[in-house]
């Protein structure tokens, strides 16, 4: 028996394009980094072999693959974080 998932990641890319072309990334002292669906999480902290209740594994996880460049159609602000 073979399980597989899928997952339609198009309204989670269009709301990053949306909030980037809008100019949307600061919220006072906050910023508006990426968008980022829990299944492409789990799948990168799988990947990585990290729980994810392990906060500041998962941060650096998500941290490297965002500024990696091969994710960045989930970014929003272009700043280093």
């Amino acid at each position: 028996m073979t399980l597989k998932n899928e997952y339609d990641l198009s309204p989670v890319l269009e709301k990053a394009k949306y909030l980037r072309d809008a100019g949307l990334t600061d919220f006072g002292e906050s910023k508006v980094a990426g968008v980022l669906p829990m299944a492409v999480v789990s799948e990168w902290m799988k990947e990585a072999g990290v729980r994810m209740d392990d906060n500041e594994a998962r941060k650096e996880i998500i941290r490297k693959k965002m500024l990696s460049g091969e994710f960045d159609r989930f970014r929003v602000w272009e700043g280093t974080f």
